[in-house]
């Protein structure tokens, strides 16, 4: 079951066991709180009745938002103004909508451990065809290594009198 509850200003959809963070609300971690201002409520796509519904949440904590820098200027005025802002939020677990409430997860069962043995047995088969593949792509690789390389003619060196200064090296003057 869901509903969609109105607290802060804001409408939020829940669902047992949804966890939601609202505006500030009165109350300590651990405190159990009502949520009464139910919009719509339904299961699945049929919408129930909200009079008289309610929502309980517990609170888990109280937090405060990221901070959020206010600047301001007025250029050629030498104005500037700057401030930040932490909102403060409470962070619930609804427990319940109306009548139904959140189910409790199990522990893992311990017959779930024979599955989990069943992809390990699939691997070592996956591992012995990736080396084969490997092998495969390995002579094409050599190939590409062993075509010849062009050779590359040594620079000639240049000779000091005629060469242009290189940039940023300070001009002699010419010697008569």
């Amino acid at each position: 079951m869901f509903a969609v509850v109105r607290t802060g200003g804001k409408q939020y959809r829940v669902a047992p066991g949804d966890k939601i963070v609202v505006e500030k609300l009165d109350g300590n971690a651990g405190d159990t709180i009502t949520l009464g201002d139910v919009l719509l409520a339904g299961e699945g796509s049929d919408l129930k009745k909200t009079d008289g519904l309610t929502v309980l949440a517990e609170i888990i904590a109280q937090a405060k938002g990221e901070k959020v820098t206010v600047f301001k200027k007025r250029r050629r005025h030498n104005y500037r103004r700057k401030k930040g802002h932490r909102q403060q939020h409470t962070i619930l677990r609804i427990t319940a909508v109306g009548d139904q409430k959140a189910e409790k997860k199990a522990a893992p069962a311990k017959a779930a451990a024979p599955k989990a043995e069943a992809p390990k047995a699939e691997a070592p088969k996956a591992e012995k065809a990736a080396p084969a593949k490997a092998k495969e792509a390995a002579p094409a690789k050599a190939e590409k290594k062993a075509a010849p390389a062009k050779a590359e003619k040594p620079a000639a060196k240049a000779s000091t009198k005629n060469a242009a200064p290189a940039k940023g090296a300070a001009k002699k003057p010419a010697k008569k």
